[in-house]
């Protein structure tokens, strides 16, 4: 639809044809013109116009080409309803307007002239204009001229009247005719009463001091022939007698007349604050020479305050964890000696029916004692690990039962898993302790019931954070609706022996247990709390690029294991550990070969090739470790089966002792380590 359609006035008739020559006699005028036809719009009648008529100066003065048939909407869509809106009061009123408008789309300024073109019902404006915008502009040069000179001349007045400046001169070098105010006669030691017509320029520096105005006279000079800034200090002999600094500044201004015109300012103020910034700096620069000294003195006090107390929280730690300790361990060794001494009473007495009662306290406490020690190595990151890749959401399937009967009826449990998850690179035993750790911490935060939640999913870090490297990992979660915990036991939380329980209702060292695993894992444990809001316990454990393996049916050996009449080697330096294993081992039909150290151990795998495996500690005296002696052995002997037996692995953060290796946790069931042994020497 053309602008024609759009019209929609009931009244309009069609223009009047224009005489012949009408067009050209239009193009002749420079202004810009044009007549506007009123239309409905996008907001209602009469909203918008089109243009129907214009000349040749209309793009002239707007660069707008073909304007004819275009809408104001068209040429100005931003500012289109202000130019209708300025039109439509000729057509309301048809009184004819005049004014000046910035034309935004074109960034141009325009001197407008609108009057009715026809009737009113014809609803057309003609617009006379033309392109001020050069005269717009020079307008904001001259008020932005007049507005700096303003504002120059009052702070010339400001700084006359505050004393910064001491007067001002003006030199007409062409008449070499002086105009200069109070101010500088004075500040020149002149007569203000004197008329500065009959000044020379002589007779200005007359009062300077002879050993400045030579140089002066030099700068005036040079200023005027170079046509350059003259900025130069100077004394000068006033009206009290004294001599006193002051500064000119100024330069030449125009070429015809040629105006030298400039200040004099005040310099003695400025040159006392010199004077006292000088003393100043020398005063720092005496102190700053021994800065340095005080500040390694006071540098080392602290030091010595902090490491203070660092030591005294080292040694709060220290004495938890070793109070912890005696408590725990004074407890197991007064039962595993009490039971000792009982069983040694009735098998005196011949009661050897009472005697295994005994047996089982002592063994009971030995298995606790194992626990505590087992924990503590999972906190100092020193346990041995066998890591593998495991399925995480498995293992907590094949816990759910031993979980629940663990922590209850009054707490429920949940789980949930995500789809297609990653194994996770971890030692599933000492994973499904840790979980079994947190749960029945939760239980205990649930005294009157509530739920447990176990979650797993993948987790990928694009960047590192304080507890985890970037990387992919295997998240599980444990969330309960329990007690909580405030800021202060959550920084705590981690500890070992901290706990929240009452005394007897735990040890403290779960945690830190879970804790020191993760963190040996490759991962960490993160603990989020609130007071009354449950707590979340979150373990990241590293991905394993390896498959999970399907297990195989069980190895029959459920009767009790028996010997292959191999040789084993024995290396431990504890020698009442060494004599209990040789003995067993011997029981089980083993030939069984001692020693004391690796160099021994080395020395009888060299004279016995007969030797089919290697049961060491890792702990050994002498330079070499059971690590170094298995590879040793391992590079004389690769056939050779190798395994270690550790109560603590100093060299377990780094990872396994040796790859394809057993390795047996001290303590350990004696028919455990002889049915493992009848595994790595079968064939042999």
């Amino acid at each position: 639809m053309n602008w024609k359609d759009k019209l929609r006035l009931g009244t309009s008739r069609p223009a009047p044809a224009r005489p012949s020559g009408y067009q050209a006699l239009m193009d002749l005028v420079d202004d810009g013109f044009c007549i506007i036809q009123f239309i409905d719009g996008p907001d209602g009648p009469l909203s918008d116009y089109v243009h129907i008529e214009s000349n040749s100066g209309y793009e002239r003065h707007t660069g707008i080409p073909g304007i004819v048939g275009k809408t104001v909407f068209d040429v100005s869509p931003q500012d289109g309803a202000e130019w209708v809106k300025i039109y439509r009061r000729v057509l309301d009123t048809g009184q004819p307007i005049r004014f000046e408008r910035r034309f935004a789309e074109i960034d141009r300024h325009i001197e407008v002239s609108a009057t009715l073109a026809d009737s009113v019902e014809q609803g057309r404006v003609a617009v006379l204009f033309r392109d001020i915008t050069e005269r717009k502009r020079a307008e904001e040069a001259l008020r932005d001229s007049e507005q700096r000179a303003t504002r120059d001349a009052r702070h010339l007045a400001r700084a006359l009247s505050a004393g910064a400046i001491l007067g001002t001169w003006i030199w007409a070098l062409d008449t070499d005719h002086f105009e200069l105010d109070t101010g500088f006669s004075q500040a020149m030691g002149l007569d203000p009463e004197q008329p500065a017509s009959d000044l020379t320029l002589e007779m200005i520096v007359s009062n300077v001091h002879p050993s400045d105005r030579p140089a002066l006279m030099e700068e005036i000079n040079r200023a005027i022939s170079e046509r350059a800034a003259i900025a130069f200090q100077f004394r000068v002999r006033q009206a009290d007698g004294q001599y006193h600094w002051i500064e000119t500044n100024g330069r030449l201004e125009g070429t015809s007349p040629r105006i030298f015109a400039g200040v004099l300012m005040d310099l003695d103020e400025r040159r006392a604050i010199l004077a006292e910034r000088d003393r100043a700096t020398a005063e720092l620069f005496h102190l700053n020479q021994t800065l340095e000294q005080r500040v390694a003195e006071q540098t080392s006090k602290l030091m010595e305050q902090e490491e203070a107390l660092r030591q005294a929280q080292k040694m709060e730690a220290v004495g938890q964890l070793t109070g912890g300790l005696a408590h725990d361990f004074n407890n197991l060794l007064t039962a595993i000696a009490g039971s000792l001494e009982l069983i040694t009473s009735r098998l005196e007495e011949g009661r050897t029916d009472e005697a295994h009662r005994f047996v089982e306290a002592a063994l009971a406490s030995t298995e606790r004692a194992a626990t505590v020690t087992q924990r503590l190595l999972a906190f100092s990151r020193r346990q041995s690990l066998l890591p593998a890749p495991t399925d995480v959401p498995a293992l907590v399937r094949g816990m759910e039962d031993l979980v629940r009967r663990a922590i209850g009826p009054q707490v429920s449990v949940t789980t949930r898993f995500a789809t297609d998850m990653w194994p996770a690179m971890v030692d599933g035993n000492q994973l499904e302790n840790a979980l079994l750790n947190i749960c029945l911490n939760a239980r205990d935060a649930m005294p009157d019931g509530g739920l447990i939640e176990i979650e797993a999913g993948n987790e990928t870090l694009s960047a590192g954070t304080e507890h985890l490297a970037a990387g992919a990992y295997v998240k599980l979660s444990v969330r309960d609706s329990g007690s909580g915990m405030t800021p202060e036991q959550l920084a705590k939380a981690f500890d070992p022996y901290f706990t929240t329980k009452p005394s007897g209702k735990g040890t403290g060292l779960g945690l830190s247990m879970v804790y020191g695993f993760a963190r040996q894992t490759g991962g960490a444990a993160l603990i989020r709390s609130q007071l009354g809001k449950g707590t979340t316990v979150e373990l990241f454990l590293p991905r394993s690029e390896q498959a999970v393996e399907t297990a195989g049916p069980p190895a029959g050996l459920a009767d009790a294991p028996e010997g292959s009449g191999a040789t084993i080697l024995v290396v431990d330096d504890e020698v009442l550990v060494r004599m209990v294993v040789a003995e067993s081992l011997t029981d089980a039909g083993f030939k069984v070969l001692e020693a004391g150290t690796a160099h021994d151990g080395l020395a009888l795998l060299e004279a016995h090739p007969e030797i089919s495996a290697l049961l060491t500690d890792v702990g050994l005296p002498g330079g070499m470790t059971g690590r170094e002696l298995a590879r040793a052995a391992r590079d004389a002997h690769p056939d050779l089966g190798i395994m270690f037996m550790t109560g603590y692995d100093d060299e377990a953060s780094s990872g396994p002792a040796l790859a394809g290796a057993e390795v047996l946790l001290k303590p350990f069931a004696f028919d455990v380590m002889v049915r493992r042994m009848v595994e790595l020497t079968s064939g042999a």
